[in-house]
């Protein structure tokens, strides 16, 4: 694989290309109408247009990709996430094309692509599941009496699901038949698959995921956790690494476990292992996703691995050049997703230019993005800028230095989350470790931002003032000393 083609956009087509850059692997961009002048365009090797701005006609349409890869002359193809990245019909299409694409079989992707058959592939290790079904329910009668059996609250959950879309909780036995068929319906819409499976509702959950990567040769690794419990609509805001709850006991047990759940489908490349953990540290499987996530950069910053150069080496059939006992957790990293989002306006997205765009700098920030000052953010694709991520040698540091790199973050034109996530950094449930993925709803509301509004208004006015004060004094120095120089002048020509 000396040239690859990135099946994706933005940030995350950016950060593989550097990592193929350094490893002297030549790239090939593919962009929509939207995307002409992106950077990532700008930055690759070679760029072919893929058709209109529309997603379904430009990124998801596997077929153009195939094609841009024959007339390049790449081999492989890197689907980043999003977009295609966990599509094994795709997957499939790749490989019958003769190319290779860097990731898991389809095979793989298939099985943990559905949650059911996810929990069936890791029941065979015996790894912890949440007490619920373990197969879809279409009849609400016999939904309904399983819910009793298994205890509320419960949670309905769409079996082919992502994202919150088909989940509803049920505090009572009374609204369990209406929030069914509204997950049901749900379901069906995002996903084109109904099924819905049944589990207890754990009430203050932290979400702890493991890295793991796989090679051809057998070898399955773990690379720790990440605590991705700040969330809202039931999607990651914040992630960081590792997570202050775990005690290394735990730590090696859930990593045991994401390794095996990875082995149950023969698994290569990277791919992450997903837990729910109760407040008594219980841990329970919820899902696997078959790609590179959106919060690698956290674990690369701890463990000092580059996951897409590895992911690279493993697609062309390379060996693991290094061992579980290998890797150790050095410092704590913490990442903001920085999206053109109004979080005052329950997080709805904003589409505009960036007017002014500066990113922070200095020891230990890292800005993952695909934006430069002057671009649109287009509607058309997810809201996410960028990804802003600190490392410091303890999670202390690491905050402060995200606190820091927020306040260094200049963005104006569109409303972004900085905002919000200077909020969570500095909020005593985040700083002692003591939230869970109710963290928005418990904490959080507009006011909180508004007030913070307020008091930098307050100072600018004071300031303002000042300035004005000082500005009136100057200009009355002034004056005097030209009347006085008037008079003298006037007295001279007497």
């Amino acid at each position: 694989m000396q040239k690859i083609l990135i099946a994706n956009r933005g940030e995350i087509a950016l950060r593989v290309m550097r990592s193929a850059r350094e490893m002297g692997i030549k790239t090939v961009a593919v962009y929509s109408d939207a995307d002409r002048n992106a950077l990532h365009v700008r930055y690759a090797d070679e760029a072919v247009h893929i058709g209109a701005a529309p997603s379904a006609q430009s990124y998801l349409d596997g077929q153009k990709i195939i094609d841009a890869c024959k007339k390049t002359g790449a081999t492989g193809i890197h689907p980043g996430y999003g977009f295609l990245s966990e599509n094994a019909a795709f997957a499939r299409q790749v490989k019958a094309a003769g190319l290779v694409l860097i990731g898991p079989s389809p095979e793989a992707m298939e099985v943990m692509g559905n949650k059911l058959s996810a929990k069936a592939a890791a029941l065979k290790y015996n790894i912890p599941m949440v007490p619920g079904t373990e197969e879809a329910i279409t009849d609400v009668a016999e939904a309904k009496k399983r819910a009793v059996e298994v205890g509320f609250p419960i949670l309905i959950k769409a079996a082919a699901g992502g994202g919150g879309k088909g989940m509803r909780i049920v505090e009572g036995e009374a609204d369990f038949e209406e929030q069914m068929e509204l997950a049901v319906s749900e379901a069906t819409s995002a996903f084109g698959d109904g099924s819905v499976f049944i589990e207890r509702y754990v009430s203050s959950p932290r979400h702890i995921e493991i890295q793991v990567l796989g090679d051809t040769h057998g070898n399955i690794v773990h690379l720790f956790e990440r605590d991705c419990s700040v969330q809202r609509r039931h999607q990651k805001v914040i992630e960081e690494a590792p997570s202050m709850v775990l005690t290394p006991q735990i730590r090696e047990q859930m990593g045991k476990c994401a390794v095996d759940v990875a082995r149950s489908v023969n698994y290569t490349g990277a791919g992450t292992v997903e837990f729910i953990m109760d407040d008594a540290l219980n841990f329970y499987f919820l899902e696997m996703n078959t790609r590179l996530q959106v919060e690698h950069p956290v674990t690369e910053l701890i463990t000092g691995i580059d996951l897409v150069k590895e992911q690279i080496r493993i697609a062309r059939g390379e060996a693991l050049s290094f061992k579980q006992e290998d890797l150790q957790i050095r410092g704590h990293a913490i990442e903001l997703r920085v999206y053109a989002e109004d979080p005052a306006n329950n997080f709805l997205p904003d589409i505009g230019t960036l007017q002014t765009y500066i990113t922070p700098k200095g020891a230990g920030v890292r800005v993952d993005d695909g934006f430069e000052q002057g671009m649109e953010i287009p509607i058309y694709y997810d809201p996410m800028i960028a990804k802003l991520t600190t490392y410091g040698k303890d999670r202390t540091e690491a905050i402060e230095r995200m606190v820091r790199a927020i306040d260094e973050y200049q963005i104006t034109g569109i409303t972004t989350t900085l905002g919000f996530g200077r909020f969570v950094m500095q909020h005593e449930a985040f700083t002692s470790g003591n939230f869970d993925t109710h963290f928005v709803k418990k904490y959080f509301t507009p006011e909180v931002l508004n007030t913070g509004n307020e008091a930098e208004a307050a100072i600018a006015a004071i300031i303002m003032e000042q300035l004005l004060s000082q500005k009136k004094a100057v200009v009355a120095a002034v004056e005097t000393a030209e009347i006085s120089d008037w008079v003298k002048n006037r007295s001279r020509l007497q």
